[in-house]
């Protein structure tokens, strides 16, 4: 007898549960919304973290170019380079996801 009370409660919570469930369409969504929700504000970010970093190049090859340093070309391309690819992947990620 208390094998099938055990077995009937079981089985009653194992179906109250899959009732519950539903198909998660409403937590995904949400997810989405908090996820690109922060797109805006991380490209601001990136933008900034590029607009730092060139300006920080700038001052290195100025400071190279002033002391007559032959390698001047090179760390501009690289500097350059650099600020070039921070943007174009904060833009791209930005297209590909909103």
């Amino acid at each position: 007898m208390r094998k099938k009370i055990f077995l009937s409660a079981a089985l009653l919570a194992a179906v109250a549960s899959t009732y519950a469930q539903g198909n998660g369409q409403a937590g995904i969504t949400e997810a989405t919304n908090l996820i690109t929700g922060y797109f805006d504000p991380g490209t601001k970010l990136v933008y900034a973290i590029g607009a730092v970093c060139g300006l920080i190049g700038g001052v290195k090859v100025y400071n190279k170019f002033s002391s007559g340093d032959p390698d001047t070309s090179k760390t501009a391309a690289s500097w350059f380079g650099a600020c070039i690819f921070l943007i174009v992947a904060a833009t791209i990620l930005r297209s590909f996801f909103l």
